[in-house]
């Protein structure tokens, strides 16, 4: 069987992911529920800053900028995005802000010549910073930033502008998913920390949703009796990548996701993760057909000893014979279909 193992952990670094042990194989064979955090995972490695809304004296390119002198402190891709961004529109900015504290999940905190200034989520603007929004900023940003992700930007517990970012869905997601229901995933969830409601082909779709929000849901799941694959990418996501029975951390995510991930892939291609459910499963095939076959000649050469039809000579023979053309089968290629 370790044979087995170690021509799947070749073969797997062949075809994009790599695997830390055994049991992640057997994890990824047994389990009936996969869950995805969307950002960066569902999604394009590489978002853009489709529209910019600017409310009471500040203009939309003020606005990007300052957006962007908080943002490009942080290898987010939503972060990366903004930058990009100001730096398409030729927005340059000196450094005039305080030392930037990032509040995971949520958003930035700095300050401005005195004033608090907070760029995040709705909930970290709205909820935890006590920004009020009048219903008719409230319309007009639900219009404008429809099927986008909405990053909040606040000075002085005013709000001063919206940025909406467009995170398309990978093309080959809906094929992805399809495949991997076709391989016995019962359920396939998605759960995102904003408000992005199309659902790319998912069966449950959970948002809004804070690290501990997705740690505690995948507990949930697995008191429920579910066996779980979490695939993630970032910070946000390690608490419940390393709740899941198996967690997958995408290639260009944070270093503490592939960490605390039973498996990485290389790239971000999810085509992987169908690769590795069918390695997986060949895996738990051939190693159970090893020890059924294992069994069988063994226990035929015994009785066949015992009787006196072998000689011991005869049945040491066979039995190195056996063991050396299952060693040769374990190690052969799996051929996926």
């Amino acid at each position: 069987s370790s044979i087995a193992v170690l021509s799947a952990l070749t073969q797997s670094a062949k075809q994009g992911f790599t695997v830390k042990g055994s049991r992640h194989f057997e994890a990824m064979a047994e389990a009936d529920t996969i869950v995805f955090d969307k950002t960066g995972t569902l999604t394009e490695a590489t978002p853009e800053v489709t529209r910019v809304i600017a409310f009471g004296d500040w203009s939309r390119r003020e606005e990007l900028r300052l957006s962007a002198c908080l943002e490009e402190h942080f290898p987010h891709p939503v972060a990366r995005a903004v930058v990009r961004a100001a730096e398409a529109r030729n927005l340059k900015h000196r450094e005039k802000h305080s030392e930037v504290e990032y509040i995971v999940a949520h958003g930035i905190a700095s300050s401005l010549e005195g004033k608090r200034v907070v760029i995040g989520s709705e909930h970290f603007v709205v909820e935890d910073e006590g920004v009020l929004i009048e219903e008719e900023k409230r319309e007009r940003i639900s219009r404008e930033t429809e099927g986008l992700s909405p990053l909040y930007l606040a000075v002085d517990g005013e709000l001063v502008g919206v940025i909406g970012i467009e995170d398309p869905i990978k093309p080959n997601v809906p094929t992805v998913l399809r495949d991997l229901r076709s391989l016995g995933f019962g359920r396939i969830i998605m759960l995102t920390g904003d408000n992005e409601k199309r659902q790319a082909g998912v069966s449950e779709f959970h948002a809004n949703l804070l690290p501990e929000d997705k740690h505690a849901f995948v507990r949930a799941l697995r008191e429920e009796g579910a066996s779980i694959v979490m695939v993630g990418d970032g910070v946000n996501d390690s608490p419940a990548l390393s709740e899941a029975n198996v967690g997958i951390a995408m290639g260009e995510g944070s270093a503490i996701a592939r960490e605390v991930a039973g498996i990485t892939l290389v790239s971000d291609d999810l085509s992987s993760i169908v690769a590795l459910r069918k390695l997986s499963m060949a895996l738990m095939d051939r190693m159970g057909g090893s020890f059924a076959f294992v069994m069988a000649a063994n226990s035929a050469l015994l009785a066949a000893g015992i009787a006196g039809a072998l000689s011991p000579q005869m049945s040491s023979l066979l039995h190195n014979g056996t063991t050396v053309a299952m060693s040769m089968r374990n190690a052969a290629p799996y051929r996926l279909p």
